[in-house]
């Protein structure tokens, strides 16, 4: 097909989506010295970036591959030894051609190959893939086309099918040319069967389900705002919940190529409705995600269906207090903790750290008389349980970790620093290396916990952030949880924005526990966007601090045990 005809017909395409005729695709093609993408070497580019039917630019390159070239490769493609002897290396031209297709479809004719040799240059030589949309022009026109017009799909026969007018010849530039015009061969075929944008392009690809496409009505009328989606069943139920900046964008997408988890186009086939909720910034849609995700539970979730699911480490009320891990958050307690395993890690490293009793024996206050453990033998317990301690010698362990949670001191850290310094020079290593494991989960666990209840502990923050086109996101903040939020485009007078949000702003009662009953992971995306760089502290109705002794301090420490970690697995 002619350029002037590929012209006439993307030209006509409908705007839905993404207009084929405005997106700009880099047709490209590779010689090599070998089939391996691991073992063998790239030879040659050549590359075509076309837009509505037109050619914008050339890219074309012999690469001096480091090795020799085969003998049939030089007789399938001609080049030769010496004509790439003065040819640029790999690591000149592979950061060229990425530049040159950056922001466009990679299109090639049995994709997998030449993407497959890209991505292990990438790989190789440190450069990060950008995962473009690829169209494979022998998929295509296997699904375009029918076995009697055209009984193979090699490239020499779809070029002359459809009349193309460089002939492809192994050589990279020239293949290049011609699959361009076989796709304008293949796109205009598709036109004709209503596909008009490149979402559906990659929705008319093998892979889409017959039940994707059926669905992709669904996103229709949706906004191009940003916001919650819900996927609901035929009874109403909901099946998935996710967040997007362009609902409509997003929720395309699941009708497409691009979408290729089983479990989600099980999802797709089952929805009869997709309901969304648009949303002032980003920061409101992933707190209205996590908040739907623990009221409706959806099966297609995998992640943050309960919001108050969360283990934290308290002391028990008795005459001798020892630590157990509970469920629900008392005040002064530890946490919280994604797993259980975590938990139990940061307990034995709190109760190395403090002296705190490790049994779980109920002690009375008076006339202890049972038979002491191997710990008191090793002074790691002070053995209350056999009388030996009372009431009021035991209570610095229990300051210990009241302390230390709370931020006051730091000296059960010191105390393990030390004791892991002296199992290092005793060649203890294998003691040492758990009980560093278990000291960072305790410094993790101290210093997230001390962050969040930080903020939880305020009644009221109202922050700002610039948005990209010179207005301003807000959001008001109370007990650590979003309570409204808003936005002044450019132009508008920010302050009455912010008085409006305040007047209208959800009602908090703090509850009991260190985050006042506030739902962790709430908290804590509050507080990632609170920390992004540019965020502007707008009204505080109490300073907004983290303690003088927090575990912060600790930081780089943490630093220099997750490298010894990363060597260590290095080397075995």
């Amino acid at each position: 097909m002619s350029t002037a005809s590929a012209t006439r017909t993307q030209l006509a395409f409908d705007e839905l989506g993404t207009p084929l005729r405005e997106t700009t695709f880099v047709v490209f093609d590779l010689e090599t010295t070998g089939g391996s993408a691991e073992a063998d070497a790239i030879t040659e580019f050549g590359a075509v970036k076309v837009r509505g039917g037109e050619v914008i630019g050339e890219f074309a390159t012999l690469v001096d591959p480091g090795r020799g070239i085969p003998p049939e490769i030089i007789a399938l493609t001609g080049i030769t030894d010496s004509m790439v002897y003065t040819a640029p290396k790999l690591e000149a031209v592979l950061p060229a051609f990425l530049e040159f297709a950056a922001g466009s479809v990679l299109v090639a004719h049995n994709s997998g190959f030449d993407v497959g040799f890209i991505k292990a240059a990438c790989h190789r030589l440190g450069y990060r893939w950008p995962k473009p949309a690829v169209v494979c022009t022998v998929r295509l026109g296997r699904r375009v086309l029918t076995r009697e017009e055209a009984p193979s799909c090699r490239l020499s026969a779809l070029a002359a099918l459809f009349r193309a007018s460089t002939m492809p010849n192994h050589r990279a530039l020239s293949d290049a040319r011609a699959t361009v015009d076989v796709l304008h061969g293949l796109l205009e075929r598709v036109g004709s069967l209503g596909v008009q944008s490149l979402e559906e392009l990659l929705d008319y690809l093998p892979e889409v389900t017959a039940a994707q496409r059926r669905k992709r009505t669904l996103a229709e009328d949706l906004p191009n705002e940003p916001g919650v989606y819900l996927f609901r069943g035929p009874s109403e139920e909901v099946l998935y919940v996710g967040t997007a900046s362009d609902l409509k964008r997003r929720v395309r997408q699941y009708f497409t190529a691009g979408e290729t988890r089983r479990r989600l186009r099980e999802m797709v086939s089952l929805a009869v409705r997709v309901d969304t909720v648009t949303c002032a910034h980003p920061l409101e849609a992933e707190v209205r995600e996590l908040r739907l995700l623990s009221a409706h539970k959806p099966a297609y979730n995998r992640r943050s269906k309960n919001a108050r699911n969360s283990w934290w480490i308290t002391l028990t009320e008795e005459p001798f207090p020892r630590l157990s891990i509970v469920r629900r958050a008392r005040d002064g307690a530890l946490g919280p903790f994604r797993s259980k395993r975590m938990a139990d890690e940061a307990l034995l490293a709190l109760q190395d750290a403090t002296g705190i009793r490790p049994c779980t024996v109920r002690i009375p206050a008076k006339a202890a008389s049972a038979s002491p453990c191997a710990l008191a033998e090793l002074d790691r317990c002070g053995a209350p349980c056999a009388g030996r301690q009372t009431v009021e010698q035991y209570q610095p362990m229990v300051r210990a970790v009241d302390g230390l949670v709370a931020g006051r001191h730091l000296d059960p850290l010191r105390l393990l620093e030390s004791r892991l310094a002296a199992l290092s020079t005793e060649e203890r290593f294998e003691q040492a290396r758990t009980g560093r494991d278990r000291m960072s989960t305790l410094i993790r666990a101290l210093d997230r916990g001390q962050r969040l209840a930080a903020l939880a502990s305020v009644a009221e923050l109202v922050a700002a952030r610039p948005d990209s086109a010179g207005g301003w996101e807000f959001a008001v903040i109370r007990h650590g949880r979003l309570a409204s939020a808003g936005v002044a485009r450019r132009g508008v007078q920010p302050m009455p924005v912010v008085e409006n949000l305040i007047a209208s702003a959800e009602t908090v009662i703090p509850g009991e526990g260190p985050l006042r009953g506030a739902p962790a992971e709430e908290v804590g995306v509050v507080l990632r966007w609170l920390d992004r760089p540019g965020t502007r502290m707008v009204r505080c109705t109490a300073p907004w601090a983290e303690p003088a002794q927090c575990a912060a301090r600790w930081r780089p420490w943490l630093d220099l045990a997750d490298r010894a970690r990363v060597s260590l697995v290095v080397r075995d």
